[in-house]
């Protein structure tokens, strides 16, 4: 089991690793939309948050030798399920054509007042 860190991503907020890869997958943990590479929250809309969220996911990917193309597992928890729509849209504009298996969890307020957190596994 190894852990994969980059600096390209938000930094682990507590005891646990941006990812550990492990038999031939990557399990990435839960990230919420702080800018990539900060723990900075960017003002914006739910789709910026999104946007910070799956651009976490996918540099933390690359350091592990994947990429959104390889994710085989996504759960997105939301802090309210009618900013699903919305959510889904970026999602898809950063997916496209490519369809792993998702959840949606509508969770209430995230960690620091965040409204989307996605967590996801891929193949190497």
């Amino acid at each position: 089991m190894e852990q994969i860190s980059t600096k390209n991503a938000s930094p682990p907020g507590g005891h646990y690793a941006q990812a550990v890869r492990h038999n031939g997958f990557v399990f990435v943990s839960g990230q919420l939309g702080f800018t990539p590479g900060t723990l900075e929250r960017t003002a914006g809309s739910i789709e910026q948050e999104t946007r910070n969220c799956l651009e976490n996911v996918a540099a933390i990917l690359e350091a592990a030798g994947s990429g959104l193309h390889k994710l085989v597992k996504v759960t997105i928890y939301v802090a309210s399920i009618d900013d699903w729509p919305r959510v889904n849209a970026v999602y898809e504009e950063y997916l496209g054509a490519h369809r792993p298996a998702r959840a949606i969890v509508p969770s209430g307020k995230l960690h620091h007042g965040f409204n989307v957190e996605v967590e996801a596994v891929a193949s190497v």
